[in-house]
Protein backbone atom coordinates (compact mmCIF):
# COMPACT_ATOMS: atom_id res chain seq x y z
CA UNK A 1 0.00 0.00 0.00
CA UNK A 2 2.29 2.86 0.42
CA UNK A 3 4.50 1.55 -2.52
CA UNK A 4 1.64 2.25 -4.55
CA UNK A 5 0.93 5.46 -3.04
CA UNK A 6 4.45 6.37 -3.99
CA UNK A 7 3.78 5.69 -7.39
CA UNK A 8 0.66 7.87 -7.55
CA UNK A 9 2.47 10.64 -6.38
CA UNK A 10 5.28 10.39 -8.80
CA UNK A 11 2.81 10.07 -11.22
CA UNK A 12 1.19 13.14 -10.40
CA UNK A 13 4.14 15.80 -10.15
CA UNK A 14 4.99 17.31 -13.45
CA UNK A 15 7.56 16.61 -15.44
CA UNK A 16 11.20 18.10 -14.48
CA UNK A 17 12.40 20.58 -16.75
CA UNK A 18 16.19 21.07 -17.58
CA UNK A 19 17.91 23.99 -15.57
CA UNK A 20 19.03 26.34 -17.72
CA UNK A 21 21.71 28.24 -17.66
CA UNK A 22 21.90 32.00 -15.50
CA UNK A 23 23.23 35.06 -16.76
CA UNK A 24 26.15 36.01 -15.28
CA UNK A 25 26.22 39.05 -12.56
CA UNK A 26 28.23 42.21 -13.28
CA UNK A 27 31.25 42.27 -10.99
CA UNK A 28 30.98 45.37 -8.37
CA UNK A 29 33.67 44.67 -6.12
CA UNK A 30 36.23 47.25 -8.10
CA UNK A 31 33.70 49.85 -7.19
CA UNK A 32 33.41 49.60 -3.52
CA UNK A 33 37.00 49.16 -3.66
CA UNK A 34 37.39 52.54 -5.16
CA UNK A 35 35.32 53.50 -3.01
CA UNK A 36 36.89 52.58 -0.06
CA UNK A 37 39.95 54.00 -1.46
CA UNK A 38 38.32 57.31 -1.83
CA UNK A 39 36.62 57.11 1.73
CA UNK A 40 40.18 55.97 3.29
CA UNK A 41 41.70 59.21 1.72
CA UNK A 42 39.02 61.69 2.22
CA UNK A 43 40.03 60.13 6.03
CA UNK A 44 43.08 60.47 5.84
CA UNK A 45 42.70 63.66 4.38
CA UNK A 46 40.81 64.91 7.40
CA UNK A 47 43.31 63.42 9.78
CA UNK A 48 46.37 65.62 7.71
CA UNK A 49 44.14 68.94 7.80
CA UNK A 50 42.84 68.34 11.35
CA UNK A 51 46.78 67.75 12.40
CA UNK A 52 47.98 70.86 10.08
CA UNK A 53 45.10 72.87 11.87
CA UNK A 54 46.71 71.90 15.26
CA UNK A 55 50.50 72.48 14.48
CA UNK A 56 48.64 75.70 13.32
CA UNK A 57 47.39 76.63 16.41
CA UNK A 58 50.74 75.79 17.90
CA UNK A 59 52.63 77.66 16.31
CA UNK A 60 50.33 80.88 16.15
CA UNK A 61 50.00 80.33 20.22
CA UNK A 62 54.05 79.87 19.74
CA UNK A 63 54.21 83.36 17.76
CA UNK A 64 51.91 85.19 20.59
CA UNK A 65 54.13 83.47 23.15
CA UNK A 66 57.45 85.11 21.35
CA UNK A 67 55.70 88.10 20.86
CA UNK A 68 54.89 88.35 24.15
CA UNK A 69 58.52 87.56 25.11
CA UNK A 70 59.78 90.33 22.88
CA UNK A 71 57.72 92.72 24.46
CA UNK A 72 59.01 92.04 27.30
CA UNK A 73 62.28 91.98 26.36
CA UNK A 74 61.71 95.39 24.82
CA UNK A 75 60.36 97.03 28.34
CA UNK A 76 63.70 95.36 29.96
CA UNK A 77 65.86 96.53 27.48
CA UNK A 78 64.24 100.16 27.86
CA UNK A 79 64.20 100.31 31.35
CA UNK A 80 67.75 98.97 31.34
CA UNK A 81 68.65 101.90 28.97
CA UNK A 82 66.75 104.72 30.74
CA UNK A 83 68.43 103.58 33.90
CA UNK A 84 71.65 103.38 32.31
CA UNK A 85 71.18 106.91 31.07
CA UNK A 86 70.32 108.16 34.32
CA UNK A 87 73.44 106.37 35.51
CA UNK A 88 75.68 108.11 33.10
CA UNK A 89 74.02 111.23 33.28
CA UNK A 90 74.78 111.20 37.19
CA UNK A 91 78.10 109.74 36.45
CA UNK A 92 78.43 112.36 34.40
CA UNK A 93 77.28 114.92 36.96
CA UNK A 94 79.25 114.21 39.45
CA UNK A 95 82.23 113.82 37.38
CA UNK A 96 81.48 117.62 36.34
CA UNK A 97 81.24 118.44 40.42
CA UNK A 98 84.48 116.87 41.09
CA UNK A 99 86.12 118.29 38.22
CA UNK A 100 85.20 121.97 39.47
CA UNK A 101 85.83 121.20 42.66
CA UNK A 102 89.25 120.03 41.70
CA UNK A 103 89.81 123.23 39.70
CA UNK A 104 88.52 125.51 42.43
CA UNK A 105 90.89 123.82 44.86
CA UNK A 106 93.44 124.26 42.25
CA UNK A 107 93.16 127.41 41.93
CA UNK A 108 93.05 128.36 45.95
CA UNK A 109 96.40 126.53 46.10
CA UNK A 110 97.70 128.32 43.17
CA UNK A 111 96.20 131.52 44.70
CA UNK A 112 97.59 130.20 48.21
CA UNK A 113 101.13 129.85 46.51
CA UNK A 114 101.30 133.27 44.85
CA UNK A 115 100.59 134.84 48.42
CA UNK A 116 103.18 132.30 50.14
CA UNK A 117 105.46 133.88 47.65
CA UNK A 118 104.47 136.88 47.41
CA UNK A 119 104.68 137.00 51.82
CA UNK A 120 108.21 135.65 51.56
CA UNK A 121 109.19 138.46 48.62
CA UNK A 122 107.61 141.26 50.84
CA UNK A 123 109.52 143.68 53.34
CA UNK A 124 108.91 145.66 56.36
CA UNK A 125 107.65 148.44 54.36
CA UNK A 126 105.36 146.19 52.22
CA UNK A 127 103.67 145.14 55.18
CA UNK A 128 103.62 148.90 56.57
CA UNK A 129 102.16 149.98 53.55
CA UNK A 130 99.25 146.68 53.91
CA UNK A 131 98.55 147.99 57.28
CA UNK A 132 98.34 151.54 56.18
CA UNK A 133 95.77 150.51 53.37
CA UNK A 134 93.84 148.01 56.28
CA UNK A 135 93.28 151.54 58.35
CA UNK A 136 92.14 153.59 55.44
CA UNK A 137 89.89 151.21 54.27
CA UNK A 138 88.27 151.26 58.08
CA UNK A 139 87.88 154.94 58.05
CA UNK A 140 86.29 154.70 55.01
CA UNK A 141 83.63 152.61 56.23
CA UNK A 142 83.22 154.24 59.81
CA UNK A 143 82.62 157.66 57.96
CA UNK A 144 80.09 156.26 54.53
CA UNK A 145 78.73 153.52 56.39
CA UNK A 146 78.43 154.69 60.17
CA UNK A 147 78.58 158.18 60.12
CA UNK A 148 81.22 157.59 62.74
CA UNK A 149 83.73 160.60 62.62
CA UNK A 150 86.00 160.21 65.64
CA UNK A 151 86.55 156.44 64.36
CA UNK A 152 87.33 157.87 60.70
CA UNK A 153 89.54 159.93 62.50
CA UNK A 154 91.14 157.88 64.69
CA UNK A 155 91.93 155.43 62.14
CA UNK A 156 93.05 158.21 59.50
CA UNK A 157 95.80 158.92 62.18
CA UNK A 158 97.13 155.83 63.05
CA UNK A 159 97.48 155.35 59.06
CA UNK A 160 99.41 158.48 58.75
CA UNK A 161 101.61 157.39 62.14
CA UNK A 162 102.01 153.32 60.11
CA UNK A 163 103.17 155.25 57.10
CA UNK A 164 105.76 157.47 58.54
CA UNK A 165 107.24 154.19 59.97
CA UNK A 166 107.94 152.80 56.26
CA UNK A 167 111.25 154.08 54.36
CA UNK A 168 109.31 154.68 50.85
CA UNK A 169 109.63 157.99 49.30
CA UNK A 170 107.09 157.35 46.98
CA UNK A 171 104.37 157.44 50.16
CA UNK A 172 104.74 161.26 50.26
CA UNK A 173 101.76 162.47 48.31
CA UNK A 174 99.57 159.96 50.49
CA UNK A 175 100.58 161.62 53.23
CA UNK A 176 99.75 165.00 52.06
CA UNK A 177 96.36 163.75 50.95
CA UNK A 178 95.88 162.28 54.69
CA UNK A 179 96.85 165.42 56.17
CA UNK A 180 93.96 167.23 54.08
CA UNK A 181 91.57 164.45 54.97
CA UNK A 182 92.65 164.46 58.73
CA UNK A 183 91.90 168.35 58.53
CA UNK A 184 88.79 168.39 56.86
CA UNK A 185 86.99 165.77 59.36
CA UNK A 186 88.28 168.31 61.93
CA UNK A 187 86.73 170.75 60.49
CA UNK A 188 83.22 168.82 60.71
CA UNK A 189 80.95 169.40 63.76
CA UNK A 190 81.06 165.61 65.28
CA UNK A 191 77.91 163.94 65.89
CA UNK A 192 77.31 162.48 69.46
CA UNK A 193 74.71 160.14 67.92
CA UNK A 194 74.97 157.90 71.43
CA UNK A 195 74.13 160.93 73.52
CA UNK A 196 71.33 161.87 71.06
CA UNK A 197 69.71 158.67 71.71
CA UNK A 198 70.40 158.27 75.54
CA UNK A 199 68.95 161.78 75.64
CA UNK A 200 65.79 160.45 73.65
CA UNK A 201 65.41 157.29 75.67
CA UNK A 202 65.10 159.38 78.28
CA UNK A 203 62.19 160.85 77.10
CA UNK A 204 60.45 157.86 76.40
CA UNK A 205 60.91 157.36 80.03
CA UNK A 206 59.47 160.56 81.35
CA UNK A 207 56.54 160.07 78.93
CA UNK A 208 55.76 156.62 79.77
CA UNK A 209 55.51 158.54 83.58
CA UNK A 210 53.48 160.74 82.63
CA UNK A 211 49.96 160.33 84.19
CA UNK A 212 46.33 161.39 83.81
CA UNK A 213 47.10 164.77 85.62
CA UNK A 214 49.43 166.09 83.12
CA UNK A 215 46.84 166.31 80.45
CA UNK A 216 45.38 169.63 80.11
CA UNK A 217 41.88 170.65 80.77
CA UNK A 218 40.23 170.63 77.20
CA UNK A 219 37.07 171.48 78.34
CA UNK A 220 36.57 174.77 80.64
CA UNK A 221 34.17 174.25 83.71
CA UNK A 222 31.07 175.90 83.14
CA UNK A 223 29.48 174.92 86.50
CA UNK A 224 27.49 177.08 88.18
CA UNK A 225 27.40 175.50 91.93
CA UNK A 226 29.05 178.69 93.70
CA UNK A 227 26.46 181.01 92.18
CA UNK A 228 23.28 178.27 92.85
CA UNK A 229 24.76 178.49 96.39
CA UNK A 230 24.69 181.87 96.75
CA UNK A 231 21.28 182.31 95.18
CA UNK A 232 20.07 179.80 97.77
CA UNK A 233 22.24 181.66 100.82
CA UNK A 234 19.98 185.11 99.39
CA UNK A 235 16.65 182.92 98.80
CA UNK A 236 16.72 181.93 102.47
CA UNK A 237 17.10 185.21 103.77
CA UNK A 238 14.42 186.51 101.73
CA UNK A 239 10.76 186.67 102.12
CA UNK A 240 8.52 183.60 100.31
CA UNK A 241 7.57 185.86 96.95
CA UNK A 242 11.46 186.13 96.25
CA UNK A 243 12.44 182.76 97.04
CA UNK A 244 9.43 181.71 94.65
CA UNK A 245 10.91 183.93 91.74
CA UNK A 246 14.23 182.99 92.07
CA UNK A 247 12.99 179.37 91.72
CA UNK A 248 11.78 180.06 88.90
CA UNK A 249 15.00 182.19 87.56
CA UNK A 250 16.76 179.10 88.75
CA UNK A 251 14.34 176.70 86.67
CA UNK A 252 14.49 178.99 83.67
CA UNK A 253 18.43 179.15 83.57
CA UNK A 254 18.25 174.98 84.13
CA UNK A 255 16.25 175.12 80.59
CA UNK A 256 18.06 177.76 78.84
CA UNK A 257 21.99 177.93 79.38
CA UNK A 258 23.92 181.42 77.84
CA UNK A 259 27.30 180.87 78.16
CA UNK A 260 30.31 183.21 76.20
CA UNK A 261 33.18 181.42 75.47
CA UNK A 262 36.50 183.39 75.21
CA UNK A 263 38.46 179.76 73.47
CA UNK A 264 37.02 177.00 71.44
CA UNK A 265 35.55 173.88 73.47
CA UNK A 266 37.38 171.05 73.30
CA UNK A 267 36.22 167.47 74.36
CA UNK A 268 37.59 165.87 77.74
CA UNK A 269 39.89 163.20 77.04
CA UNK A 270 38.85 159.62 78.40
CA UNK A 271 41.33 156.98 79.64
CA UNK A 272 41.32 155.20 76.36
CA UNK A 273 42.60 158.73 74.50
CA UNK A 274 45.20 159.34 77.18
CA UNK A 275 46.40 156.38 76.82
CA UNK A 276 46.81 156.76 72.99
CA UNK A 277 48.23 160.22 73.16
CA UNK A 278 50.93 159.11 75.86
CA UNK A 279 51.60 155.78 73.06
CA UNK A 280 52.00 158.38 69.97
CA UNK A 281 54.12 160.62 72.08
CA UNK A 282 56.59 157.37 72.89
CA UNK A 283 56.16 156.20 68.53
CA UNK A 284 57.41 159.89 68.14
CA UNK A 285 60.16 159.43 70.38
CA UNK A 286 61.31 155.83 68.66
CA UNK A 287 60.95 156.77 65.39
CA UNK A 288 63.14 160.28 66.27
CA UNK A 289 65.78 157.26 67.63
CA UNK A 290 65.88 155.73 64.75
CA UNK A 291 66.22 158.75 62.42
CA UNK A 292 69.29 159.31 64.70
CA UNK A 293 70.76 155.75 64.43
CA UNK A 294 70.25 156.46 60.65
CA UNK A 295 71.53 159.97 59.84
CA UNK A 296 67.91 160.85 58.25
CA UNK A 297 67.70 164.34 58.99
CA UNK A 298 64.15 165.29 57.51
CA UNK A 299 62.88 161.86 59.62
CA UNK A 300 64.69 163.33 62.77
CA UNK A 301 63.17 167.22 62.53
CA UNK A 302 59.49 165.50 61.50
CA UNK A 303 59.10 163.22 64.49
CA UNK A 304 60.40 165.81 67.13
CA UNK A 305 58.11 168.31 65.47
CA UNK A 306 54.79 166.07 65.97
CA UNK A 307 56.46 165.03 69.53
CA UNK A 308 56.12 168.79 70.34
CA UNK A 309 52.62 169.25 68.76
CA UNK A 310 51.11 166.40 70.64
CA UNK A 311 52.78 168.17 73.96
CA UNK A 312 51.31 171.33 72.79
CA UNK A 313 47.95 169.47 72.15
CA UNK A 314 47.18 167.50 75.09
CA UNK A 315 49.29 168.24 77.82
CA UNK A 316 49.47 171.07 80.28
CA UNK A 317 52.48 173.33 80.04
CA UNK A 318 52.23 174.83 83.49
CA UNK A 319 53.70 171.37 84.90
CA UNK A 320 57.27 171.59 85.70
CA UNK A 321 57.94 168.32 84.03
CA UNK A 322 55.97 169.05 80.40
CA UNK A 323 57.99 171.74 80.25
CA UNK A 324 61.31 170.36 81.02
CA UNK A 325 60.03 167.53 78.27
CA UNK A 326 59.72 169.99 75.70
CA UNK A 327 62.97 172.18 76.36
CA UNK A 328 64.72 169.17 76.03
CA UNK A 329 63.42 167.98 72.95
CA UNK A 330 63.49 171.27 71.53
CA UNK A 331 67.24 171.03 72.32
CA UNK A 332 67.51 168.11 70.80
CA UNK A 333 65.80 169.39 67.59
CA UNK A 334 68.03 172.15 67.02
CA UNK A 335 70.63 169.53 66.67
CA UNK A 336 72.98 168.51 63.18
CA UNK A 337 72.51 164.95 63.23
CA UNK A 338 74.06 164.73 59.21
CA UNK A 339 76.42 167.10 58.76
CA UNK A 340 77.95 167.28 55.19
CA UNK A 341 80.96 164.99 55.19
CA UNK A 342 84.52 165.28 53.47
CA UNK A 343 85.53 162.66 51.12
CA UNK A 344 88.35 160.80 52.36
CA UNK A 345 89.13 158.02 49.60
CA UNK A 346 91.74 159.77 47.18
CA UNK A 347 94.33 159.01 50.08
CA UNK A 348 93.31 155.18 50.05
CA UNK A 349 93.04 155.40 46.15
CA UNK A 350 96.95 156.95 46.05
CA UNK A 351 97.69 154.40 48.90
CA UNK A 352 96.44 151.33 46.11
CA UNK A 353 98.49 153.13 43.38
CA UNK A 354 101.41 153.01 45.33
CA UNK A 355 101.56 149.29 46.41
CA UNK A 356 100.59 148.53 43.11
CA UNK A 357 103.36 149.94 41.23
CA UNK A 358 106.20 148.47 44.22
CA UNK A 359 104.53 145.02 43.10
CA UNK A 360 105.58 145.61 39.71
CA UNK A 361 108.78 146.72 40.22
CA UNK A 362 109.09 143.80 42.52
CA UNK A 363 107.67 141.08 39.56
CA UNK A 364 109.57 142.73 36.39
CA UNK A 365 113.47 141.72 37.83
CA UNK A 366 112.10 138.53 38.77
CA UNK A 367 111.17 137.83 35.57
CA UNK A 368 114.14 139.33 33.75
CA UNK A 369 116.34 137.03 35.59
CA UNK A 370 114.14 134.00 34.53
CA UNK A 371 115.18 135.04 30.72
CA UNK A 372 118.48 135.90 31.46
CA UNK A 373 118.71 132.29 32.93
CA UNK A 374 117.31 131.14 29.86
CA UNK A 375 118.96 132.86 27.82
CA UNK A 376 122.44 131.89 29.63
CA UNK A 377 121.06 127.90 29.38
CA UNK A 378 120.74 128.64 25.88
CA UNK A 379 124.26 130.06 25.23
CA UNK A 380 125.39 126.93 26.77
CA UNK A 381 123.75 124.91 24.45
CA UNK A 382 125.20 126.71 21.88
CA UNK A 383 128.43 126.73 23.29
CA UNK A 384 128.07 123.00 24.09
CA UNK A 385 127.30 122.58 20.04
CA UNK A 386 129.95 123.95 18.53
CA UNK A 387 132.33 122.35 20.58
Amino acid sequence: MPVTESNDQNQQLPATVPPTKEPRRPRTWPLWLVCLILLAGLVALGLWSWQQWQNQQQLQQSLEHVTQMNSQLDKRLNQGSSSQSDRLESLETTLREQQQTLSEQQRQIDHAARELLDAGNRTRTDWLLAEAEYLMRIANQRLVIEKDIRGALAALKSADDVLRETDDIGVYPVREQLAREILALRSVNDVDRTGLYLQLEAARDTVTQLTDRALTDKAPDFSSNGQDRDNTETAEDSSPLSRAWERTKSSLSNVVSIRRLDEPVKPLLSPDQSAWARLNLQLMLEQAELAVLRGHENLYQQALDKALDSLNTWYDNSKNRIEALKNSLAELKARDINPELPDISRSLTLLKGRIAGRHANNEAPMNGGEENSEDSQDDSGSEDDAS
